[in-house]
Order: structure tokens, then sequence, then C-alpha cells
């Protein structure tokens, strides 16, 4: 029988993108000549360009017509077409492709049940990662059980190292990595929260502080906090870059976001801070050493992807977690 030739679509983001590693990596184990081909878009590429379990990574410029993609992808004649994303740009895409396709379910009933109910109605929606194999229900594939993965270059392993030694962090003393920010303001843990961390940990660790261009003024002021052994990264790296520095980190600490799985996907162990998202969303750090902190409030969860403003203006999720039981976290993490 000839190998089946699979294409799998997801554009974004960067959490959601590592998510689908573990159904990347079950094709290939159960597929070995397989041509496993992905659709991502352009800006994040980077997320699984070095995946080895890939044969292609087609990109997608966001804002650019769909006509041209799909027209190439048309070249191909595919045994198997897998939407991981569920969204009107995909299902155009589906269309303008043709062919069959699968997909999986995104449970927006259920999900909004779980916001207008607090979490009372709507019950568990199961890790995102495993309901992706929903969708390779015809390829006889199932979780092997092991967490997201993010492969690292020797490159950028290369420039982290060469970073920290010019900085004289993470020589002779365990360096833990912080990542305060986040694409939406009601998933980030208050400044003086990440400074008061900052200052907790500088007794025995040295830090380093995490993030993209962004969230160079408060990873600046959390470093200045954490004192001579501390020092900000934030707008320095790629996302290649990033995952090093997490690598050669013994433990890091962040938000509902992508960092977080970046970290777990490289085998760091994290203390993960959740807001308004709760665990039946099935975005929780997948198979991995990770603690996660929240606080059950009965206004979570108030949104699945996080937004400007606390709706009640007390944002009580995020600040009710202190300083020290963090601190206490990531002495507890397991090695």
């Amino acid at each position: 029988m000839p190998a089946p030739r699979i294409l799998l679509v997801r554009f974004s983001s960067i959490g959601d993108l590592l998510l689908t590693t573990p159904l990347i990596r079950a094709l290939r184990t159960r597929h070995p000549t397989a041509q496993i081909s992905m659709v991502v878009r352009e800006d994040m590429a980077e997320t699984l360009r070095h995946n080895p379990r890939l044969n292609e990574l087609i990109t997608w410029k966001r804002g650019s017509p769909l006509g041209a993609l799909a027209a190439t992808l048309r070249q191909t004649e595919w045994t198997h077409r897998l939407d991981l994303h569920g969204s009107l740009r995909t299902l155009a895409l589906r269309q303008l492709v043709g062919g069959r396709w699968s997909g999986y379910s995104k449970h927006r009933v259920r999900r909004t049940l779980l916001i207008r109910t607090g979490g009372a109605r709507g019950g568990l929606l199961g890790p995102v990662a495993e309901r992706y194999f929903e969708a390779a229900a015809g390829l006889d594939v199932v979780p092997d059980g092991g967490p997201a993965e993010f492969f690292v270059t020797a490159e950028a392993q290369r420039e982290a190292a060469e970073f920290l030694t010019a900085n004289g962090v993470g020589r002779e003393r365990t360096m833990i990595a912080l990542a305060p920010g986040a694409a939406h303001a009601t998933k980030r843990w208050p400044l003086e929260h990440w400074e008061a961390l900052a200052r907790r940990l500088r007794a025995t660790c040295d830090l380093v502080v995490l993030g993209g261009p962004g969230d160079r003024e408060a990873a600046a002021a959390i470093a200045e906090a954490g004192g001579p052994g501390a020092v900000s990264a934030a707008g320095r790296f790629s996302l290649s870059g990033t995952a090093a520095l997490l690598k050669q980190s013994r433990a890091m600490v962040g938000g509902d976001t992508g960092v977080t799985h970046l970290a777990t996907a490289v085998g760091t162990p994290a203390v993960a801070l959740y807001g308004p998202g709760v665990e039946a969303f099935g975005f929780f750090p997948y198979r991995a050493r990770a603690t996660v902190l929240q606080r059950n409030l009965p206004c979570r969860p108030c949104t699945p992807h996080g937004g400007p403003v606390c709706p009640l203006g007390h944002h009580r999720c995020l600040v009710d977690i202190l300083p020290e039981a963090v601190a206490q976290a990531v002495v507890a993490l397991p090695k």
C-alpha cells in the first residue's frame, strides 16, 4: 500500500501549534514513510521549523489571499487532509482546496456553558492535544503519553550560552526563567508580584527574564528587582533562542501562554499561573512536569482567550496568587 500523504493545517498560535506535536509524533511513529506536511502562518513557522517529524512546512502570510495557498496545496494528491484549526479561514481554505477533510470538536457550546455558569456546566473538554487526534481517526494513531516537543538547534543553544556567560548568569547558581508577558492583559500576573518573586528568588537563584519586544519594560523592572544575578532577555531572542534559554533553566514561571508550553516542550519544569482560563478548556501544560497555580473563584472562567480588562474590575484570579506561594512551588518542582 502506498505511504499516506498527510496534510495538517493549523495557522497559529505558539501554544496551539506546540500542542499539535504529540499528534505529529504519533503519525510519524505509525506511518514512518508517510509524507507529512503542515500549513502554518508565516510568523509562527519557527514553532515547527526544526521538527524532524515533518517532511514539509508550508507557510501562509497573514492577510494574503488564500487562493495562492490553495493552488499550492492542490498540486499534491493528499490521502488525508486534517484541519486542526477549525476557523472560518480554514473552512474557506478547505472549500478552495477541495477533497475530503476531517477536523476535531472545539466544543463551542460546552465552552460557552462553562463561561456562563462559572464552570458548573459544560464538563471537562479534554486536553486539546488529545482532541486533535479526532481529526486523525482514519490513520490509526493514539496518544503515546508523551508531552509536546520543540527541537532546539545547536546554534540557538550556543547563542543562549554566550548571552548567559556574557551577563554572568547561570554559571555557579541555579537559573530560573521568568516569563511575565501574555497577549491579553487579563492573563498577566501583576508586575509588582513578579518583582516580589524576583526578590524572593534572588538569594539562591540566578534569573533570566524572557519576553518579546513589548515586554522589555516589565522585564527590565523584574531583572532589576532580581539583583546582580538577574538579566532581561526580552526582545533579544527568537523563539528558538527563547527555547534554548528555557532548556538551560532549572525551572520557569509563566502564565497561560505559549512560552509556558514552550518550556514544557523542551523538558523544563514549569509553574504556570492561570487566571481566566481553566483546566476544562484543555490548554493546561500537557503531560509535563508542571504545577498549575489558580484560584477557584465563581467568576472563573470568564473568557477562553483572555481580554483587555477583568470584567468585574478586580482581577482576583491572578492578584490573589501571591509571590510566596509561587516561590514555594518553584522549590517544590520535580527535577
